[in-house]
């Protein structure tokens, strides 16, 4: 009888764990996966550089900037997040930022000389290492829309004035009055600029160390991204420099100076004193130097940003991603607009030289 009933306990112990592991491994099965299993992708951004400063900037504008900075880059993060290209990711971050007047870009954009706003932009693929830009637009609501259909829909690189006009509204892409872009902060920074420079006018090298008339050299917005798939991308998009004459033409559109990417090193979107960064080829010198030198994404970016560029005389910064999302933010100026986030959606952002 004990026997018996020994049988009986030990198969009713044995049907029990059976039932148990029956309805553990559905459970188990339908996790999701562990965040290492997902496919590697980031973003980052920057809004400009220059001497941005904790105590010249009021609470409520450094929250401005933060909330925009914000906004922009969880637009693209979501969408690598959602398995979308980096070309798109790129593109649509820096329309948020095109769209906003806090940036020297598309409706923030600073005014030349004549008083008008002369964009550029320009974007890369780093699979296909194809590009496209404009430069001198002025009715075109998202440059950086123009220089991907130029990327995409034309067999050129570089369009410029009415010409890029023209081919904007051949592909239907949003036209709006040049009084778009008006804003009455960057109207009165070009008449001081004017009103300095006319100070210093018998010395050049004064008015580059002025401080006022040095930073209206500087403001740009930019992104570089890696998609799930390994692809890297990178745009920039700005309105050029304060005061700008004859229809001068910055970094911002001249792919490897403004923007650079490659699937085989990183992706890099410019920020600075354009003249230098268009000698110093800055974005393709630090793909170069990983890819021919060995050296890794912040080495290249430090390497070119704190060393060559200042040799030059000019400076500013770079944001930048490499083919492992390893991500640099690097500038030589008081602060950089920036953020960046991962696959994980860890968010950072950054204003001053903290």
């Amino acid at each position: 009888m004990k026997n018996l009933l020994l049988l009986l306990s030990i198969f009713v112990f044995i049907a029990c764990g059976n039932t148990s592991e029956k309805e553990t491994t559905p459970a188990f099965t339908s996790e999701a996966k562990p965040q290492d299993d997902i496919p590697n992708f980031g973003i980052v951004i920057h809004g400009g550089a220059g001497t941005i400063l904790k105590e010249n900037m009021s609470d409520s504008l450094e929250k401005a900037y933060k909330t925009k900075l914000e906004e922009a880059i969880r637009t693209g993060h979501e969408i690598l997040a959602n398995g979308g290209t980096a070309i798109e990711a790129v593109q649509r971050t820096i329309n948020v930022m095109e769209d906003s007047p806090l940036f020297n870009s598309a409706k923030g954009a600073v005014f030349a000389n004549d008083e008008t706003n002369q964009l550029d932009a320009s974007i890369m693929d780093g699979k296909t290492l194809n590009a496209g830009a404009v430069a001198g637009v002025t009715n075109i609501k998202n440059p950086i829309n123009l220089a991907y259909e130029v990327m995409e829909n034309s067999e050129h690189v570089l369009l410029a004035g009415k010409g890029a006009e023209e081919f904007a509204t051949q592909r239907g892409l949003e036209i709006v009055d040049p009084s778009y872009f008006y804003t009455e902060n960057r109207f009165k920074s070009l008449q001081k600029v004017k009103e300095r420079e006319r100070e210093k006018s018998g010395n050049k090298t004064a008015a580059n160390y002025d401080s006022f008339i040095k930073d209206s050299k500087f403001g740009t917005v930019g992104c570089a991204a890696l998609d799930k798939n390994g692809n890297l991308a990178a745009g920039t998009s700005t309105g050029g420099m304060t005061n700008k004459k004859w229809n001068r033409i910055g970094d911002s559109p001249i792919i490897g100076a403004g923007t650079y990417a490659n699937n085989a090193t990183c992706a890099v979107s410019s920020t600075g004193w354009g003249e230098f960064f268009i000698r110093g080829v800055v974005a393709y010198d630090i793909s170069a130097l990983m890819e021919y030198k060995g050296l890794s994404l912040q080495e290249a970016a430090a390497e070119v940003i704190q060393k060559k560029v200042p040799e030059m005389g000019g400076d500013g910064g770079i944001i930048a991603i490499d083919h492992d999302g390893n991500v640099a933010m690097e500038f030589n100026t008081a602060g950089m607009y920036r953020a960046t986030m991962n696959k994980k959606g860890e968010l950072k952002i950054g204003i001053y030289g903290e």
